[in-house]
């Protein structure tokens, strides 16, 4: 195996491969963003296998949970705030210091309960409030109650201007009482500091949600969705159009009226209806949220196999005429091992083409579905932040949708120069 895969290396195709630049730093992105996936899938398998058996905590190692299911779904940060640290504006601020306040006051407005010490309750809602790595700060609850209470008599004072964007007086007394609020909660440092900016540094969306890391965690869904379809469909297209082509007949005639068939209906809408069949089955249960892209799985499977189906048969028409295969058949060997060991494998160029393909285009079908609510339900996927963005788009906030397009952006267009490079390097067509 070590020397086959060592002679493929040292191939001429793959030479002419690792000479295109371009290929090879598409290649490195594509990498990337395959480490990033299987890290967090690998972070969620880790958290729930520590949650059931208690082996270990995943929140005691703050890198490793910072792409976790539960911190993409975290509120870090007031509500819609802009990336890279741009201050939005006065009125938003202030909107922002009030969100703050109102949850302090609903902690030292708890009234004792049963047997409860009130003071001991009060404690245990203000360690519950948190932004990301920022908590309320450790001190009595008395002082803190008796700072809240000053902070928002200033807060009192300047809301009563009527407009704060227009009112640039205003804006010292604001800073003042952004620098006071801030003086109620702890700034984390080290690592939970770097963290925290790490999530701001996108922004957040209308629930306070880090943007980035929503659109860093959709990469696992990407990947997911794009390995699964891609795979299982590059398989199946390429089994039945080379069996079809090779053992012609009914074989072949079975093959061609399957893939005409489905191929007549527009691939959107039978992806539309073959997911819609599973709306309400057990894969549409909220309890079970790893079966919830089962039904893209099966839906892009059964349509995109068409591809490389058509694509492999008109291929191998053309090998089983060839004289190697043609001498094989007579020396005696059975058709399927002639189809297996000599023809499917002069495809191989071809597979690999398709498979970038299709790992795109089941990518942006994900995106499409998923903006329909058709696609995925629970957790976060770049079709998903497309469609929570639709109103921040009206209102003039474009960090959502601009952060999900950007990262799909990159991975499309890796794949697509990829996919180009392959059928340069690998095409005996175009390999010189």
């Amino acid at each position: 195996m070590l020397t086959g895969l060592k002679r493929a290396w040292e191939s001429r195709a793959a030479r002419k491969f690792r000479r295109n630049r371009m290929a090879v730093a598409a290649l490195a992105v594509i990498a990337l963003y395959l480490a990033v996936g299987l890290w967090v899938l690998s972070v969620d398998g880790l958290k729930a296998l520590g949650d059931s058996t208690g082996w270990w905590n995943v929140r005691s190692a703050p890198l490793v949970d910072a792409l976790s299911t539960e911190q993409a779904g975290a509120v870090v940060g007031p509500l819609e705030e802009p990336g890279f640290g741009i201050k939005p504006r006065p009125e938003e601020r202030l909107t922002a210091v009030k969100a703050r306040l109102d949850d302090l006051g609903k902690a030292f407005r708890l009234r004792a309960r049963g047997g409860e010490d009130r003071e001991a309750r009060i404690r245990a809602a203000l360690a519950e409030i948190n932004y990301g790595a920022v908590r309320v700060a450790d001190r009595p609850v008395e002082e803190l109650r008796a700072q809240w209470e000053a902070v928002k008599r200033q807060y009192d004072t300047i809301a009563e201007s009527p407009n704060l964007d227009r009112d640039p007086a205003a804006l010292p007394a604001l800073r003042d009482l952004e620098a006071a609020t801030a003086a109620l909660f702890t700034e984390p440092g080290g690592v939970r500091g770097f963290l925290q900016d790490f999530r701001l540094s996108l922004g957040t969306d209308r629930q306070g949600r880090s943007i980035m890391v929503k659109a860093v965690y959709s990469i696992k869904v990407a990947i997911q969705i794009g390995l699964v379809v891609a795979i299982v469909a590059t398989l199946l297209g390429a089994l039945l159009g080379a069996a079809g082509a090779f053992f012609g007949g009914w074989v072949d005639y079975f093959v061609v009226w399957l893939y005409s068939t489905l191929s007549s209906l527009p691939d959107l809408v039978l992806l539309g209806v073959l997911v819609f069949m599973f709306t309400g089955s057990v894969f549409d249960d909220v309890n079970r949220p790893y079966l919830s892209l089962v039904p893209l799985y099966v839906a892009m499977c059964l349509t995109f196999w068409i591809g490389p189906c058509r694509i492999i048969r008109g291929e191998v028409l053309k090998i089983k005429e060839l004289e190697y295969v043609q001498a094989a058949t007579a020396i005696g060997f059975s058709r399927l091992y002639v189809l297996i060991r000599h023809a499917l494998p002069n495809t191989l160029h071809l597979m690999f083409i398709n498979f970038s393909l299709l790992f795109i285009a089941a990518i942006k079908n994900e995106v499409v579905l998923s903006f329909l609510g058709l696609g995925v339900k629970s957790g976060t996927s770049w079709g998903l932040m497309i469609q929570e963005s639709t109103q921040q788009v009206i209102n003039g906030f474009y960090w959502q949708i601009g952060a999900a397009t950007a990262f799909m952006f990159v991975l499309v267009l890796a794949f697509n120069i990829l996919s180009d490079a392959l059928q340069d390097a690998f095409d005996p067509k175009h390999v010189g």
